[in-house]
């Protein structure tokens, strides 16, 4: 007799991927350790691109939505989704604005680390509810990724599943996007002087003795980064001397004098500005020199300007 030969199943056909959640609340987990994880490395990279905070805009929402909505039935997974994506935006505007009204400012770091910071904060409050249910209350989802049960799976659980793979595609696709293309923009420190009338004319360039002179030194903060600086103000004696060798006059420095010092501490995009009036008792030729110290370095001044002042 023949024996009749059955195919044997492949060990590929039934493979499939399989993603749950239920009596752990590993979804907090995850939403809360990618947050804090995307925020260190776009900080860690210095990326100050508006498209960092789309990547981490979905968890925070999405801790939220668990906050309130604990139950696995308090709300449908379609609509879980969507409504963490629009808090998420929201909540991210929200920092943005709240930001801006303290010293910190609304730049992109700030905002990055203050999401990871509700993120985790309200996960955990998240996690702590939904311990307090039965486990059989808890919200729960099992996602299983293959031929099979895809054609099972019917049209909510189909959405859902297109659904949590496109923010997967879309977060990993941004992220990819911001760290290829992300340069480093340029970062500076504008130092300057104006006249006492708060423009660049009418500087006291010629003063009697002991008369009062008036100038304004101002600061803005371009350096994406808050920072401390110090402003040195030095009152240098000068003589101009002729130089044979070069044929013009060199201008040399006679004595020096420290006359103040102003520290300050400046986040991203502030601008600060200082009155300052002098008066000088020696009749000659004079630098006020403006020097301007950061980072706590006092050892080499970041930048420089001076104004002449000729006293008769």
């Amino acid at each position: 007799m023949h024996k009749l030969l059955r195919p044997k199943a492949s060990a590929t056909s039934g493979r499939k991927v399989r993603i749950h959640f239920g009596e752990q609340p590993r979804d907090l987990s995850v939403a809360i350790i990618y947050t804090i994880g995307i925020t260190g490395v776009l900080i860690a990279t210095a990326v100050h691109n508006l498209l960092a905070i789309l990547i981490v805009v979905f968890p925070p929402g999405y801790v939220l939505m668990a906050a309130v909505y604990p139950r696995n039935k308090d709300i449908d997974w379609v609509a879980r989704i969507a409504l963490s994506f629009g808090l998420g935006i929201s909540l991210v505007l929200l920092f943005g604005l709240l930001l801006d009204l303290t010293q910190f400012g609304a730049d992109i770091p700030h905002i990055l680390v203050s999401t990871a910071i509700f993120a985790a904060l309200v996960g955990l409050a998240a996690r702590w509810r939904r311990m307090r249910l039965p486990a059989t209350d808890r919200l729960a989802a099992t996602f299983t990724f293959s031929a099979r049960t895809w054609r099972e799976r019917g049209f909510v659980g189909s959405v859902v599943a297109v659904a949590l793979a496109a923010i997967i595609a879309i977060n990993l696709g941004f992220l990819t996007y911001v760290l290829s293309t992300a340069r480093p923009g340029e970062t500076f420190t504008e130092f300057y002087i104006l006249g006492p009338g708060g423009d660049a004319s009418g500087y006291p360039t010629a003063l009697n003795l002991s008369q009062p002179g008036s100038v304004i030194f101002g600061i803005a903060n371009h350096e994406a980064a808050r920072l401390n600086y110090t402003v040195r103000i030095d009152l240098v004696g000068v003589q101009i001397v002729h130089n044979a060798t070069s044929g013009f006059n060199d201008t040399v420095e006679v004595n020096r004098t420290t006359w103040s010092t102003f520290a300050v501490t400046l986040a991203d995009g502030q601008n600060w500005t200082q009155a300052y009036t002098f008066q000088i008792g020696d009749s000659g030729l004079w630098k006020i020199q403006f020097l301007l110290f950061k980072d706590g370095n006092p050892s080499s001044p970041y930048a420089e300007v001076h104004l002449y002042v000729r006293v008769s």
